[in-house]
């Protein structure tokens, strides 16, 4: 490529220069400028790369030039992240379970191009999290976007669904047949991505674990169950299911020890109504779908909290020990 043609990447060089290798802390002199340029095979002089800094602000890139020392040096000012939101961001990757490990790579990747190579190593960190176990699931990636594309076409998708078996391999449910739902949601729940969708068969609203769909398409058919969904507050339902297990949705009351309010605000919100029981404990009312998890939730948390009604539910909790019993006993 002659050197004519190579000016014509000058300004997209120079941007890639400033924003790779400038940041607060490091600057670049014009005679670094020029020799930035060079490694390019692109030609330039002082007077043509004043106009150029300049023309970056068109490109949304504020160069600042500053005196420091004998030397007038320059350096960006607004890269598109703050290096505190990005290191948030590679954080909330490499902790997510239902990105892979090497998806997340990549993605992080992608993220260090958005600072200084200065900056970028500071990227290079780990989060380590206790039994860390990531999809395997590699598509997962796709099938989301797949998701969100049904969503704004307002069309069903067909999908096939799978388990693990005892030999570690994937197994079709319902014998590979094809699920066929009205997408209206995604919820990240207990570390895992679901798909909320109306399944228009068995006229319900459910939920599939995004990282165990396969061959997802999108269908002709316009989507079902609007109805429902107009009635669904996204997170009121994630926050009534436990782990995502569906059950039949009570209004059940606790008995919780005082110290136990932060557990149970992070649960419910701040809005439930805790009502003093006595110095030592309050009574709330919490709407949930009450299911074997939301029963181990609640064993889980010890004397601390108490089921106290309905009596239904109290006596699943009761048969629910029986079976632990039974289970465990001697």
């Amino acid at each position: 490529m002659s050197r004519g043609a190579n000016q014509k990447f000058k300004i997209y060089r120079l941007a890639q220069i400033m924003l790779e290798r400038t940041d607060e802390e490091h600057y670049l002199t014009m005679p670094e400028i020029i020799a930035a340029l060079k490694e390019y095979d692109i030609p330039a002089d002082r007077k043509s790369l004043y106009a150029d800094l300049k023309d970056l602000e068109i490109l949304g890139i504020e160069v600042e030039g500053a005196q420091i020392g004998h030397r007038y040096r320059y350096h960006v000012l607004n890269h598109p992240f703050e290096l505190p939101e990005l290191k948030l961001l590679v954080d909330a990757i490499q902790s997510s379970k239902f990105i892979t490990e090497r998806k997340s790579n990549a993605l992080i990747k992608k993220l260090e191009k958005l600072v200084s190579k200065y900056d970028a190593m500071k990227l290079q960190r780990q989060v380590y999290v206790s039994g860390r176990i990531k999809t395997m699931n590699e598509s997962i990636y796709y099938t989301v976007d797949a998701i969100h594309n049904a969503i704004a076409q307002n069309k069903k998708i067909r999908f096939q669904y799978f388990q693990w078996n005892v030999k570690k391999e994937m197994e079709l449910r319902h014998g590979g047949a094809y699920y066929h739902i009205s997408p209206w949601g995604l919820s990240w729940d207990d570390e895992n991505y679901y798909l909320i969708g109306y399944d228009s068969d068995a006229e319900q609203i459910r939920h599939y674990r995004v990282d165990k769909m396969l061959r997802i398409q999108m269908s002709k058919e316009d989507r079902e169950g609007r109805e429902h969904f107009k009635k669904l507050d996204m997170a009121d339902y994630a926050r009534k299911s436990f782990g995502m297990f569906r059950g039949e949705e009570q209004q059940v009351k606790l008995l919780v020890n005082n110290r136990m309010a932060g557990v149970i605000i992070d649960r419910f919100g701040k809005e439930v109504m805790m009502i003093p029981a006595d110095a030592d404990h309050f009574r709330v009312s919490v709407d949930v779908h009450v299911s074997p998890q939301f029963l181990s939730w609640i064993i889980s948390l010890g004397d601390d909290v108490k089921i106290i009604g309905p009596e239904d539910v109290v006596e699943r909790m009761r048969e629910e020990i029986r079976r632990l019993s039974r289970q465990y006993g001697e």
